[in-house]
């Protein structure tokens, strides 16, 4: 059975229990459910289904089960591999220190902006039709990139670090 990891826009330990979270998919009929990093990273199987399908099952038992949704958009566990082991970021000279970003667009989209875009240290960097990829170095401003993704591309998206993509795709 094929492995697939839903990321959940805007979860929090505070608006959502991670236990809460795995009994809603669950609920939904998926197996071999496992939360990640407490930030709205879950990790299921299922049959092999389309990605839109697959959120909507997790959004109708997360409404079912909470009163309450979270934005959801799904990958296969096998893309994200995919996706890492290109080495997306290999083609930008960036600071050992930037966090490396991927933000995630619920179906594939356009952009309507030119790339890439650099302020405040924080720069997006390019897209590839269903993700946007981006980096910052930490600093006082944080992620400044985020309103001007939002504003772009609206609020069907979700981001996460490299890094968590990573732990995700191999959970």
């Amino acid at each position: 059975m094929p492995r697939y990891v839903a990321f959940l826009r805007g979860v929090s330990p505070m608006n959502a229990k991670m236990p809460a979270l795995k009994r809603c998919f669950e609920a939904a009929g998926f197996s071999d459910v496992r939360t990640l990093l407490s930030s709205g990273n879950v990790v299921f199987n299922a049959r092999s289904s389309s990605p839109a399908t697959l959120e909507r099952r997790a959004e109708r038992a997360m409404q079912s089960e909470l009163g309450r949704t979270f934005g959801t958009i799904v990958r296969s566990a096998e893309y994200l591999q995919d996706f890492i082991e290109s080495e997306p970021f290999a083609e930008f000279s960036l600071p050992p220190a930037a966090k490396r970003v991927v933000t995630f667009l619920r179906s594939p989209g356009q952009i309507t902006f030119e790339l890439p875009i650099e302020r405040d240290g924080a720069s997006i960097l390019k897209f590839t039709g269903s993700e946007v990829l981006s980096a910052y170095v930490p600093g006082p401003k944080g992620p400044v990139f985020m309103s001007l993704l939002e504003r772009n591309l609206g609020s069907n998206i979700t981001t996460r670090t490299l890094e968590t993509v990573r732990k995700c795709a191999w959970a």
